[in-house]
């Protein structure tokens, strides 16, 4: 028999209860124990969704409060000793690691958070001390978990993170000189008496998560494998399933051999299905292959078809009972549930598949392995239908997208001048400061702003009266920033909903869910929109208020646009025309607003790519650099019809990107800012080494935490950057956008960044 498998499920719930609960625990409007009987109910009613789908193996361990990789960092008492001291109550400490602490006396700030391989969630990154220990939790949460669903009648796989990828993907804390795979030997009796204790609970298999696997990995990393998990096998321990996902792992055979001890090995087949003979090839004689054949990661519907095909090749090789059909990853990146969209097209929803709906494609598929098409053949049929609707569908279609397309010639990627002639220009005509001032783009979206947007939505009100509404708020943000200094205005975004679903809405070759909302990071969570044909722009999508804002401004006023990777990185896009092409038909619709923003009087532009990098693939070689050809041309594309003294800004989640800085240097961007309070400065190094001659602003607070820096904290953090950057480069800005804060916060800190920046132009004056 082939079972069927779901290596996770998406944690929020389907109305984001765990989002809603959380929220109110940290505004003290929820009690503890409340908010622990919330995400028990969230819980079981996963597992019994799974359950009742027919799911044969069914994951536990997956749910988090905050992030899966912060549950370990506590589990394991990885925990630096600035939280550690704080005496916090165990839960409290958990989420001043992921988002800060503020309160009662205790001021920390919170962990890195970065980008989860190539996807959009964000993780909490390990961070280790020199002299670093570790030690199991008195009760370890995964052994929680698996008690708590066998209690309700459903046995789980419990899922952990392998103790490789814990600390490979770790770093060493400031001031810190460990190098995290070097605490191997440490970590792993963690590991083995954790997973003891499961075998005990009753645990018969435990997925245990390696996807550094798909990664380039130093010789070092690929030799910690066989010795760690060498002490994890055996009767006292549960059988282990070495689960790896979003890319192949063809490249690290060479660790495999040493693993065949392992109960089976999990590859992702929809990212990489070539990969599948030569996996077949490399298992150990009685290995497991978990074929990950159901997108964990996109909301199309399986082609049934091809994946019984897939499955079907590696049952002849190694048998049924060696079999697992699966989803290719957890499904934390997937919408709850199709059955709560009522206002999408019909002939759009029968393409799609959500969490839910997913849990049913793994049975149908193992059952048709099993027992023979026959068995589910009602259900092949309604695929097959689906599959070729979509297919012939007119919604997919769009002539005039591709004649313009054709007609893309080279030198529309490039600006009239080099930068220097351009800065001169702009310098004038803008008339900035040395260390100018500005932030990324929104400002605080306020429970007025989302009872108006709600109401205009529903028609409560007119579009009239909404314009209004809007323009206040504009009149209300540029007065602040009069207030407090800055030398470069936002309008704040209160018109905006999301910075890619925003755009989608005004855009031709989109569709929008009503709830489909996955998790970002902690409870942020954002409503992917879904491309399902070629892209256009119809009418301007931002001038009416970035005019409006100019208007009643008296410093420059920047113009916010998303650019065409994230507007594609962050949909979920079609599966069926290369994401190159969708790209630049972004970019496209993105160059007329450009160009129709400066016609307005907006003569500072930011188009913001935060998906670039993690649009990266995951591996150096010939696919990265044809990744970054066509990525960097749709933003060029996008900017490079403007004027010399229209100044171009784009911004960046991240910093660390020496390995492919050629390609931001290659965007030919007048400023970049870029996500970088809570990493080392020195990573700024690569400007200086490359001589790079543009301006930056490596944000100075991170804005993930309602902790307000001091300015002290920024002036240290601006001095820091001065070793790497030339003063007259220097932007100063906070790490990313402010829609998520309050603004109470917002305005003490952003006076404290103003007063750094006074601070640093009076003395380079």
């Amino acid at each position: 028999m082939v079972q069927s498998s779901v290596l996770g499920f998406p944690r929020m719930g389907g109305n984001r209860e765990l989002k809603k609960a959380n929220e109110a625990y940290w505004a003290d409007k929820l009690s503890r124990e409340d908010l622990l009987k919330e995400a028990k109910r969230l819980r079981l009613e996963h597992w019994k969704i799974q359950k009742d789908a027919g799911v044969d193996v069914i994951p536990s361990n997956d749910f988090a409060f905050y992030d899966h990789i912060l549950d370990h960092i506590q589990m394991f008492n990885a925990i630096p000793e600035r939280y550690s001291k704080a005496s916090l109550d165990p839960l409290d400490e958990y989420f001043a690691m992921g988002r800060g602490h503020q309160k009662d006396g205790v001021d920390v700030p919170s962990l890195e958070m970065v980008k989860w391989f190539d996807s959009n969630y964000h993780y909490v990154k390990p961070t280790l001390q020199d002299g670093q220990t570790f030690k199991l939790a008195s009760d370890p949460k995964p052994v929680v978990e698996f008690l708590e669903a066998k209690e309700a009648g459903v046995i789980t796989r419990p899922v952990l993170i392998g103790p490789v990828s814990f600390l490979a993907l770790g770093k060493a804390d400031r001031d810190q000189s460990v190098d995290p795979i070097s605490l191997l030997d440490k970590l792993v009796p963690v590991y083995a008496e954790l997973l003891e204790k499961l075998k005990a609970a009753g645990a018969e298999t435990v997925q245990i998560d390696e996807p550094v696997l798909v990664l380039d990995l130093a010789p070092k990393i690929k030799d910690a494998f066989k010795p760690a998990y060498e002490k994890l096998v055996g009767d006292k321990f549960p059988k282990l399933l070495l689960a790896t996902y979003f890319g192949d792992i063809v490249h690290n055979f060479d660790v495999l051999p040493g693993l065949q001890s392992l109960y089976g090995v999990h590859i992702d087949l929809v990212r990489n299905p070539e990969q599948l003979e030569s996996v077949l090839g490399q298992l150990g004689p009685n290995q497991v292959l978990s074929a990950g054949v159901v997108d964990g990661r996109n909301i199309w519907k399986t082609n049934f078809k091809r994946a019984v095909e897939t499955v079907e090749t590696a049952i002849q090789k190694l048998s049924k009972d060696r079999v697992i059909v699966a989803t290719s990853s957890s499904l934390l990146h997937t919408p709850h549930s199709l059955d709560s969209e009522k206002k999408l097209p019909e002939e759009v929803k029968d393409w799609f598949s959500f969490a839910v709906q997913k849990t049913a494609e793994v049975v149908a598929i193992a059952k048709a392995v099993t027992d023979g098409p026959a068995s589910v053949r009602e259900a092949l049929e309604a695929n097959a239908k689906s599959i070729q609707a979509r297919a012939s569908s007119e919604r997919t279609n769009n002539k005039a997208v591709k004649d313009r397309q054709s007609k893309v010639t080279e030198a529309m990627h490039e600006r009239q001048s080099p930068f220097p002639e351009r800065y001169a220009q702009q310098k004038t005509h803008l008339s900035l400061p040395l260390f100018p001032t500005t932030t990324i783009g929104s400002f605080p979206q306020t429970k007025e702003i989302r009872v108006q947007r709600n109401k205009f939505t529903k028609g409560e009100i007119t579009a009239e009266q909404y314009e209004s509404f809007i323009n206040k708020e504009i009149d209300d943000n540029v007065k602040i920033q009069d207030e407090l200094g800055l030398d470069v205005y936002v309008h704040g975004e209160p018109e905006r909903n999301d910075m890619v679903q925003y755009f989608g809405e005004r855009l031709d070759g989109y569709v929008f869910t009503t709830n489909g909302w996955v998790q970002s990071y902690g409870s942020r969570c954002v409503r992917p929109p879904i491309i399902v044909g070629d892209v256009s722009r119809p009418a301007p999508m931002t001038v009416k208020e970035s005019k409006y804002a100019a208007s009643v401004s008296k410093k420059p006023m920047k113009g916010m646009l998303t650019g065409p990777i994230t507007c594609l990185r962050w949909s979920y896009p079609r599966d069926d025309v290369h994401q190159s092409v969708q790209a630049q038909q972004l970019a496209l619709a993105l160059r007329d607003e450009v160009v129709d923003l400066e016609a307005a009087g907006v003569y500072v532009i930011q188009v913001d790519e935060p998906a670039l990098r993690e649009g990266l693939p995951l591996r150096s070689g010939r696919e990265r650099e044809n990744y970054l050809a066509w990525a960097v041309n749709s933003f060029k594309l996008a900017c490079a019809g403007v004027k010399d003294s229209t100044q171009i800004h784009s911004h960046f989640c991240y910093s660390e990107f020496q390995d492919f800085f050629h390609a931001i240097a290659a965007l030919d961007a007048d400023v970049l800012s870029i996500e970088n309070s809570k990493s080392d400065a020195k990573l700024l190094k690569v400007f200086e080494d490359t001589a790079y001659p543009r301006h930056i602003g490596p944000g100075v607070y991170d804005i993930h935490s309602p902790r307000v820096p001091s300015e002290q904290e920024i002036k240290d953090r601006i001095a820091e950057m001065l070793k790497f950057l030339k003063p007259e480069q220097l932007w100063i800005n906070p790490d990313c956008g402010l829609k998520t804060r309050q603004w109470k916060e917002t305005k003490a800190a952003l006076a404290n960044l103003v007063n750094a920046a006074k601070f640093y132009r009076e003395k380079h004056a």
